[in-house]
């Protein structure tokens, strides 16, 4: 419902916008203006975006939390987006968007409303498709809405009792 509205919204407050605008300062500087906010905006778009870049690279490098670098990499994405969208309200958001105590806060203020888990590769080989609590990693808080759940790949033959495999077909396909 939310992206709805926001989608009712924009429209017509950048029209309502640019009616008011258009009838105190006329028709072409009024295009002017939205074609130097495209113009400025880009430039800053790409100055910010080298800035998170490399930010992204140092944290890489150095095995840090990347998370920061990629919210304020998406954030530029997003404003560089809004600054290329006509109007005066895309482009006041974008703008603010490229300033990085705003992205600071914004970040906050989403990480203040997402839970985010732990997931990590790779690990080692098992054979074992059953739950078992007892591999829990220590001192891991249990929450009871999450499930933890891991990939496993089991290698099987169809083995006679004796434990040698068969050299019938596997199953799998059948002619």
């Amino acid at each position: 419902m939310w992206i709805f509205l926001a989608f009712l919204a924009v429209p017509l407050i950048e029209i309502g916008l640019f009616i008011q605008v258009g009838g105190l300062i006329g028709l072409w500087p009024t295009l002017g203006i939205v074609l130097l906010t495209a113009i400025v905006g880009t430039s800053l778009v790409r100055r910010e975006g080298a800035r998170a870049l490399n930010d992204l690279r140092s944290s890489l490098n150095e095995l840090s939390d990347p998370s920061r670098p990629l919210a304020h990499g998406a954030m530029i994405l997003v404003a560089g987006v809004l600054l290329l969208t006509p109007g005066f309200f895309t482009d006041t958001v974008g703008i603010l968007l490229l300033i990085p105590g705003i992205r600071d806060w914004v970040m906050k203020a989403a990480a203040s409303r997402v839970k985010v888990q732990r997931f990590e590769m790779g690990g080692a080989y098992r054979t074992t498709t059953q739950y078992d609590p007892r591999r829990e990693p220590p001192n891991r808080p249990r929450d009871p809405e999450i499930l933890d759940a891991e990939e496993v790949e089991e290698m099987t033959h169809r083995d006679d009792p004796n434990g040698k495999p068969s050299d019938g077909p596997s199953g799998w396909t059948r002619h």
